[in-house]
């Protein structure tokens, strides 16, 4: 099966510039970047190409077999701190600046980057084998030879390729031929654009007519398509066949399209090949998101820049005290060298490493199945969101549609009431074998319409205006075949592009008029009584987010009556329906129970209105400039004065938990907002349902405003309103932000929720941006859908949900989880976790490396301040790692409470909100202990100086591990097995590791008692201080995390 091959388009290249470009046309032409041009391909001819293409092949590699180490080097030196290693390193080779074994300094930063090489390496080797497996895929390719196997990347433009049956796409693609009976096939694109449901695709008539798919070779024919472009949902081309007589042409649109990425779902399909590598629609849909850098992170970076200039001054101040006597700039360089320990090389990697393992606890935790980490350098994010900017189709509700409501104006029909509708059916099918509606148009305009038959053609018009085609699958006791023929209830599949669709299609066949059986030209209705009805589909007019409506015209077989059914959004079928006086006032009504409202008409056409119509449609749809506006307007002209028929309601039920998930987010904190494509009163009617908007607060609806005055007047009326909830739609926002953009997100940010309804995507990638300037705040944002792809990647922290509406906003995030109640236990446990372990470990690490750097200052000051190292050797790079790193990164496992705690008490996570963990306030005390520590240790060890130096040494550096391992086990606060297990083991490794250290430590004089009474005062004196301290703090002062554990 190779549709479960994770498809990696080739990323865009950065196209060079009109000044480069004009420059240096030979060497573009050679390489194939030109600027796209539309393009004629010959079918089956590649050799007839009047440019250059692209080869076809998958390229996610950042770098190649020479550029990778050149690459990986240079992205990690050009950060400050990184170049500042280095240069230390390369000052060992000049004999003046020389302190200690090179080793020393290169060994660390040779594990550093050894570390990163290494993840690189394994990411670019998935990729490359990701992509061999993609480039490699054998599809088969017909030749005048007859048919051929051919690699996925040997595909060129002007190929005909046979894909079959759940076949991914290898090129983007004119559809020539089916083998399906019906003459189409489904498509499955929710690789491309996020969208679950199957595609029918129709190929081109002139080639599905020809009696074998060999005959394509034979025919003088070829494809004229627009330049490659970034639009997946649009498509202009002509085929022309010229060796007929007359020649024939026909219109292409989306609709006799195979994009790449897509997979084959029914049938074996011919098709001609377009486009090909970087030109593929899928490939230019793919940008690189911006690389999201954690705030934790930058505080981190700031703290060692604080750092940075401590060492800078401790070194002046050491060469001051020496009156810069002698080549005294030689000696800064060498005290730089010396003191560089305090700023910790070891802290990008632990901090890292954490990720990984945080990373790997959110992948693992039972309560949260399917969660899926994307991003692993920004877990420590999730402790710190102070705004939740939600979707609300497939997120707050299940994208699970239920049809609630039938109106028809004087009557309306509920769940409750069903059977009447029924009954109504019923009645008109068994009065005669045909319904009185269809006897003639005449009569049913003159004559009032009966109840029943005004329900009737209401049911008909919602069974047959949709995009809905029933598919049948064997189901152990029936083959397909045989459940397709007698059109099996049991076998039956619906497919449709909406879940609101198959929702009605599904009603109908719950009240007695069944979809049966439809084809590109046809529909099949069964009545109750079991009777097919046969219609001829003769126009088609799909759905678009522009038009926000669709239309279908249909041919009666067995009376040859023409009707036009369209049904869309109140906003556009108000225009086009005739008069009436209760359309607003109902969908208002139906929207305020939350349900999704469509409006349904018709309208009859004679044989001689429809054939003017198809003439101007075909002439329209075979223009190439201005096609659609064209297509438009002639469509327009048909969409006037149409019957209204009734209005339906479904509702989107909302998913399992919302409600008290949103109290703990509310209540840990945090302000929610929804953002949603829906309209104003269904999206108010979702939040007070999920409780984003409380029983007791007030919703200010803001007005649509249309220029700066109102825009003004509006605010000056918000201004008054006082812990109001706002709903706002897209249009007004997009006024309030042109002209009052500061003033309006003053006073939003204060509501405690806002509603943001009939919102585009780029809108909410919009107010996502806007709260992160204004406010200074982390934004977490949450969605299902294609739509929600450019919300996700402009957040701090975006989160996706698998849902009805495909994968794209899940392999879009940072974070995938499966439904949204676990954005709670995420962000409650595991983001406040993440965030309080970092930090503690950050700081501890910085602790590591400042205390050994107060021990060198102490030696150096008591010294006359020689640039000479305490250290050297095996000592220093032990220190940082095998003696010290087990216990530190232990770290990683504290926890203050437990996960049960945490849920329950979500005002814990709104002290995090304030970044008490790691402050420029916990940030000094460290730096005070680290100075305290380290002075003690080495005062108290020249104190107790014996008659040799190397006894300092001894005495000193068995110390600081000591007090090391002790600060270790005072800052945890909830221990873990693997804890202990880490102190032991640094505690073994050093005791072992003394025999080898006869060069810098006295083996016997280690094992005396003197040596040993001496490390242990120096080792109480420097960590019982520090003891007693946080006992008085957590008598005295405890932090509100102690009174839940007490």
């Amino acid at each position: 099966m190779t549709d479960n091959i994770p498809l990696q388009p080739v990323r865009q290249k950065k196209r060079m510039d009109s000044k480069h470009r004009g420059g240096c046309c030979e060497c573009l032409r050679c390489c194939g970047r030109r600027d796209p041009r539309p393009r004629t391909v010959w079918l089956g001819h590649p050799e007839k190409r009047d440019q250059r293409y692209p080869r076809n092949v998958i390229n996610n590699q950042k770098y190649n077999f020479f550029t990778f180490l050149p690459g990986v080097l240079f992205n990690q030196f050009k950060y400050f701190f990184n170049l500042y290693f280095l240069f230390l390193a390369c000052s060992q080779f000049v004999p003046e600046m020389r302190l200690g074994a090179l080793y020393t300094y290169w060994v660390p930063l040779g594990f550093v980057l050894a570390v990163t090489i290494i993840r690189e390496a394994v990411e670019e080797i998935r990729c490359y084998m990701r992509d061999k497996e993609v480039n490699s895929q054998i599809y088969s390719k017909l030749t005048a030879r007859g048919t051929v196997k051919v690699k996925s990347s040997s595909i060129q433009v002007g190929d005909l390729i046979i894909v079959e049956k759940n076949q991914r796409v290898p090129a983007d693609m004119i559809f020539l031929r089916t083998s399906e009976k019906n003459g189409s096939c489904f498509l499955r694109t929710d690789q491309l654009d996020g969208e679950t449901d199957w595609k029918l695709r129709l190929p081109v008539s002139c080639t599905q007519r020809l009696p074998t798919a060999s005959d394509l070779l034979q025919i003088r024919s070829y494809v004229y398509a627009e330049e490659p472009n970034i639009d997946i949902h649009n498509f202009v081309g002509t085929f022309t066949r010229e060796d007929s007589d007359p020649p024939v042409n026909e219109s292409l649109s989306i609709e006799n399209t195979l994009w790449a990425s897509t997979v084959i779902a029914s049938g074996t399909v011919v098709g001609v090949v377009l486009y090909t590598g970087r030109e593929l629609r899928s490939v230019m849909n793919t940008s690189n998101p911006r690389s999201k850098i954690g705030l934790f992170d930058l505080e981190v970076n700031c703290l060692t820049k604080i750092l940075f200039g401590a060492l800078v001054v401790v070194s002046l101040v050491m060469v001051a005290l020496q009156h810069f006597a002698g080549r005294w700039y030689l000696q800064i360089i060498r005290f730089l060298l010396l003191f560089s320990n305090i700023i910790p090389i070891s802290l990008r990697v632990n901090l890292d490493m954490g990720k990984i393992v945080y990373s790997w606890m959110i992948r693992k935790d039972s309560k949260i199945p399917g969660t899926v980490v994307r991003s692993s350098t920004i877990p420590e994010q999730l402790g710190r969101i102070s705004y939740l900017l939600t979707d609300k189709t497939g997120t707050l509700t299940q994208n699970e549609m239920v049809f609630k409501r039938l109106h028809l104006g004087t009557v309306a029909y509920g769940l409750d009431s069903m059977d009447e509708v029924q009954s109504h059916i019923f009645s008109i099918y068994t009065q005669s074998q045909e319904p009185p509606a269809l006897k003639g148009p005449t009569l049913a305009t003159k004559v009032r319409k009966t109840l029943s038959s005004r329900v009737h053609e209401a049911v008909k018009a919602i069974a047959l205006c949709h995009n809905v085609t029933p598919v049948y699958e064997s189901n152990g006791v029936t083959d397909q075949a045989e459940a397709e023929r007698h059109y099996e209830d049991s076998c039956r599949v619906y497919q449709a592009a909406s879940p609101d669709e198959v929702a009605l299609v599904q009603w109908t066949e719950s009240i007695g008029l069944t979809l049966v059986g439809r084809d590109q030209s046809s529909v099949q209705l069964r009545t109750p009584g079991g009777h097919i009805l046969n219609y001829t589909i003769l126009q088609i007019f799909p759905f678009t987010y522009e038009s926000k409506r669709m239309g279908i015209i249909v041919r009666d077989e067995s009376t040859g009556e023409i009707t036009f059914y369209m049904k869309g959004a109140d906003v556009v079928m108000a225009g086009i329906v005739q008069y009436n006086d209760w359309l607003e006032e109902e969908c208002g009504n139906m929207a305020r129970e939350g349900l999704r409202v469509l409006v349904v008409a018709k309208k009859s056409l004679t044989e001689e209105q429809y054939q003017d119509f198809e003439a101007r449609y075909v002439q329209a749809k075979l223009s190439v400039h201005d096609r659609s506006l064209k297509v438009a307007t002639v469509i327009e002209s048909l969409e006037m004065e149409m019957e209204l028929l009734c209005l339906t309601g479904v509702e989107d039920q909302l998913q399992a938990d919302v409600r008290p998930t949103l109290e703990t987010l509310r209540n840990a904190g945090m302000k929610v907002w929804m953002l949603t494509g829906d309209k104003l009163e269904t999206a108010t009617c979702t939040a007070k349902n999920a409780h984003l908007v409380t029983r007791t607060q007030d919703i200010h609806i803001f007005r649509l405003v249309t220029n700066r005055g109102e825009a003004h007047l509006e605010l000056n009326a918000f201004r008054r309103k006082h812990d109001c909830a706002l709903v706002i739609s897209g249009d007004s926002l997009e006024v309030c932000l042109k002209y009052y953009e500061y003033e309006f997100m003053e006073l939003a940010c204060q509501c405690p929720a806002v509603v943001c309804c009939r919102c585009a995507p780029t809108q909410k990638a919009q107010i996502v941006r806007l709260l992160q300037e204004r406010t200074g705040k982390l934004t977490c944002a949450v969605g299902d859908g294609g739509n929600d792809v450019s919300m996700i990647q402009e957040a701090d922290c975006g989160v996706g949900v698998e849902g009805k509406e495909g994968k794209q906003a899940s392999l879009a995030a940072d974070f995938s989880i499966t439904q949204f109640k676990h954005l709670g236990r995420l962000l409650m446990v595991h983001g406040r976790n993440s965030y309080k372990r970092s930090a503690a470990l950050s700081q501890f690490v910085i602790h590591r490396s400042l205390c050994i750097s107060t021990m060198q200052a102490v030696f150096s000051s008591v010294f006359y301040f020689a640039s000479v190292p305490l250290y050297q050797g095996f000592l220093i790079i032990g220190y940082s790692t095998l003696y010290t790193m087990f216990p530190v990164f232990s770290l990683v496992l504290d926890k203050d409470v437990k996960s049960e705690v945490a849920m329950l008490y979500p005002e814990l996570y709104k002290d995090l909100l304030k970044g008490r963990p790691l402050s420029y306030k916990t940030f000094l005390i460290w730096v005070l202990i680290s100075i305290y520590q380290g002075s003690i240790i080495m005062y108290g060890a020249l104190l107790l100086f014996e008659s040799e130096f190397v006894h300092i040494v001894a005495i000193s550096f068995t110390s600081l591990i000591l007090t090391e391992l002790l600060m270790v086990a005072l800052t945890i606060q909830t221990w873990h097995w693997l804890m202990i297990v880490a102190e032991l083991l640094s505690l073994s490794c050093y005791i072992a590791s003394l025999v080898f250290l006869h060069e810098f430590i006295d083996v016997y004089f280690i094992a005396t008692l003197s040596f040993l009474w001496k490390v242990t005062v120096i080792t109480l004196v420097s960590c019982l201080p520090l003891y007693f301290l946080k006992y008085l703090r957590r008598r005295f002062s405890p932090p509100s995390y102690s009174k839940l554990t007490s």
